[in-house]
């Protein structure tokens, strides 16, 4: 069994030689060494190695003829390969005699070619390199020629196209350090430019402001002009159908408040200019905005660039904003303010609608309330300091220009026009303060006389200036009078004056031909109903004014009221509104005049009682004196002589003047009868008086005689139209109490006191008593002087006692009554 194993091993280590590799041997060889059969192992090593050399053997037997044959050929060939030896060589000798000229041509073109490639190589890399430095050339160019927003875009272009194709270069390693420095350079030239086009836009805005108003203001006339024809059509028909007469004619004055059109604050140019009126974007160069803009949105910056823009036009808009101190005393203070408020916006909606977000509405509509606020503000402070009418009158039209052309440019403009209707009541009053010293300086230089005319010139031209008609005074002949004074058609012109400038003010208010008439209705009233009325009040106020003038003045009042029709059809037709419009506001004029002329009645009553007044403060009683004179005081006579001459004026009016005036007649007769109550009722109280402590029968003799001369006065009828002794009754009072005394009937004043059937019923029981103590006090004081110490004379005494009994009764009479 073991034997068999180490056979089996031995064939194992056989078979390993023999296909091992000889280099790895060593470790097979080295087993059999180990082991302890390494002779048996040699034994079967000879053993195979007789069977392979058999094996070789038989095989070289197989092929030895074969190799004998391959050797017999192997021989005839050599010969052959010794001349192809020799052949070779010689070949070989003359292609290598051939090969050098070749080689030296080689060489050559292999030099060629290299520099062919590097040629090649070159061009490629100028290629690359000439567009970088053609690029930055035109960079520079554009920079020279401050062409920055082109450079900026050249510089991108350079940096992000050129330079990478382009290669590591020392020149683009230099080029690319100076494109952040370049950069750097565009952004501050561009915002340096943008700085200085503020600047530039703020010198400007004046004068784009007033292009601006230029251009609106040739719009509105040409506007104006089509609407003036359609009024003036309008009302050419109204008159005509009105009807109304010379003294109503709009056109007297020779002009109307359409052919007074104001063609506006600013001068229009000519035809000629018109067409040549330059833009905003003609007068200032928008470049540097848009070019710092491009530039800035480029470089990445757009919202600092916005930014910084919209601050500095805050800023410049505070300053446009703030008006002059002195802007108030010429119109062409508020121009310039207008101007550059115009020229402000007129710019930002220029830069609004010529780039996209650098403004937007929700900014500029911002600015616009602050300068709407501001403007407004302003407006209302320096326009109070006007006194002016005319310059109010100029700027409001400069106001509606301004609010024309921004409404223009799509700003709304609603707040202004509300401001300029607030403005209204301040030229209102301004209009009424001219307007009173005008008819102050009318009032003061007129003659309070009918004025006198020659000639039927004369007559056509006052009558055309005031609506006077009057029948039966154009059939009089010439010369003649008319019944009023200047003052009436004087007065009556300056109305429609008032008129004319109050339909100025409210032209180009888009206010509606209703809202106008009821404005200029509401400010005549006014002007009538306070200003006139002072001036009137202040006329008759005044020291140096006479009866006569009073009287004149009545007289035109009248005229005046009837007159007021005709300024309510002046009006309507100016207006083109029907005077029988729903809701109008009616003149009152009429009632201003009645008022005026009471007043006027009022002050020629009030002026005869002071006159009378007068007279009285020379009367000079001797209340003591035992016997009374047989003729009326001088003092008296003199009042008497005044009233009658006075009266007189009254009875001698012009026919057409007592016709005109509201009946004079009856202001005579109550002036009459005013001063004859006023005559009695102060002589009464002269006689009451409290300084007069004693009166005599002889004083109350002269006194009747007096009240007798007042009588007779009354009696005679210094004014026609009493109805028989009417003017008598006014001194009634006083003769029956001086019957009562001069007649001593106190049984019967007594007897019959409270019946209406009294002979002295206008006698006052308090009267009574003080004159009748005055009389008993006058009696006592005598009797005492002339016998201090002896007992009264028995009729002296029994009237003491008569005049006591009275006085007692008449006291009882006067507590039974208070009871």
């Amino acid at each position: 069994m073991a034997s068999v194993e180490i056979a089996a091993e031995h064939e194992r280590i056989l078979r390993e030689i023999e296909s091992t590799d000889t280099n790895c041997i060593g470790p097979t060889l080295r087993s059999v060494y180990d082991g302890q059969e390494h002779g048996l192992f040699m034994v079967k090593l000879d053993g195979r190695i007789r069977n392979h050399d058999r094996d070789i053997e038989k095989m070289c037997n197989h092929h030895f003829q074969g190799f004998v044959d391959s050797i017999t050929e192997l021989l005839k060939v050599r010969g052959e390969a010794q001349k192809l030896k020799s052949q070779v060589t010689e070949t070989n000798q003359r292609l290598q005699d051939d090969g050098k000229g070749l080689l030296t041509c080689m060489d050559e073109l292999r030099l060629c070619r290299l520099q062919q490639r590097n040629i090649a190589t070159s061009i490629d890399k100028f290629t690359h390199c000439l567009p970088v430095l053609e690029m930055y050339n035109k960079l520079q160019e554009q920079m020279t020629q401050k062409r920055y927003y082109p450079a900026l875009r050249t510089l991108e272009q350079l940096e992000q196209t050129c330079l990478p194709r382009a290669g590591k270069y020392r020149f683009c390693s230099i080029m690319s350090d100076n494109i952040p420095r370049l950069r750097t350079l565009i952004r501050d030239t561009a915002m340096s430019q943008l700085k200085d086009f503020l600047e530039s836009i703020r010198k400007h805005s004046e004068k784009i402001g007033e292009t601006a108003m230029k251009q609106a203001q040739v719009q509105r006339s040409l506007d104006s002009a089509v609407s003036l024809q359609q009024r003036a059509a309008v009302g050419r028909r109204l008159r005509k159908e009105a009807g109304l007469g010379a003294g109503t004619d709009i056109d007297g004055q020779g002009s109307s408040p359409m052919s007074e059109q104001d063609s506006g604050v600013l001068d229009v140019e000519d035809e000629e200019d018109e067409d040549e009126v330059p833009g905003a974007q003609e007068l200032v160069d928008f470049s540097p905005v848009y070019r710092c803009l491009h530039i800035y949105t480029v470089l990445g910056s757009r919202e600092q660039f916005e930014n910084y823009y919209r601050n500095q036009r805050r800023k410049q808009a505070r300053l446009v904003l703030q008006p002059h101190s002195n802007m108030h005393e010429s119109l062409e203070g508020y121009r310039r303010y207008f101007n550059q408020i115009v020229g402000f916006f007129v710019v930002e909606d220029h830069i609004l609608h010529t780039t996209q977000g650098l403004v937007n509405r929700a900014y500029v509509e911002e600015l616009w309330e602050l300068a709407l606020s501001k403007t407004i503000a302003a407006l209302r402070t320096h326009s109070s300091y006007c006194t002016d009418p005319d310059l109010v009158l100029d700027l409001k039209n400069l106001i509606v220009l301004l609010a024309d052309t921004l409404q223009g440019y799509g700003f709304p403009v609603s707040q202004l026009f509300d401001m300029m209707f607030e403005m209204r009541e301040q030229y209102g009053e301004i209009l009424l303060k001219k307007w009173s010293l005008t008819f102050r300086q009318v009032l003061d230089q007129d003659n309070f006389s009918p004025i006198p005319v020659a000639t039927e010139e004369e007559y056509r031209q006052f009558t055309s200036q005031f609506p006077f008609q009057d029948p039966e005074l154009d059939k009089l002949p010439f010369p003649k009078k008319l019944p009023f004074s200047e003052f009436v058609p004087q007065v009556y012109s300056q109305l429609k004056e008032f008129i004319y400038a109050c339909l100025k003010y409210y032209e180009d208010l888009h206010l509606s031909s209703t809202e106008i008439d009821d404005v200029i209705r509401k400010s005549t009233n006014l002007l009538l109903t306070r200003t006139l009325s002072n001036c009137l009040q202040y006329a008759m106020k005044k020291k140096n004014v006479g009866l006569a003038e009073l009287v004149q003045v009545i007289i035109n009042t009248t005229q005046l009221e009837a007159s007021c029709v005709y300024l309510e059809e002046f009006i309507s037709n100016i207006t083109n509104v029907p005077p029988d419009t729903a809701n109008a506001t009616k003149l009152y004029g009429t009632s201003t005049f009645k008022d005026a002329r009471h007043a006027a009645e009022e002050e020629i009553y009030t002026n005869l009682n002071a006159k009378i007044d007068q007279f009285l403060q020379l009367a000079d009683y001797d209340w003591t004196a035992a016997q009374g004179g047989g003729a009326p005081s001088d003092y008296l006579s003199d009042l008497i002589a005044f009233l009658c001459s006075t009266f007189s004026v009254f009875t001698h009016l012009p026919g057409s003047a007592i016709e005109h005036a509201r009946l004079p007649g009856k202001v005579a007769q109550t002036a009459c009868m005013s001063a004859c109550k006023h005559l009695s009722t102060s002589l009464l109280q002269l006689l009451l008086e409290t300084d007069v402590r004693q009166v005599s029968m002889g004083a109350l003799q002269q006194f009747n005689t007096d009240v007798k001369e007042c009588e007779r006065f009354a009696r005679a009828g210094p004014v026609p139209g009493f109805q028989g002794d009417t003017l008598l009754l006014a001194f009634s009072d006083l003769r029956q109490l001086l019957d009562l005394f001069t007649q001593w009937d106190w049984s019967s004043y007594l007897a019959d006191y409270g019946r209406p059937t009294c002979k002295y019923l206008r006698v006052n029981p308090h009267t009574a008593l003080a004159l009748l103590e005055k009389i008993s006090r006058l009696m006592k004081d005598t009797s005492r002087k002339n016998n201090m110490f002896a007992q009264f004379r028995k009729n002296e005494r029994d009237k003491q006692k008569l005049i006591d009994t009275v006085v007692k009764q008449l006291r009882n009479l006067i507590s039974a009554h208070q009871t």
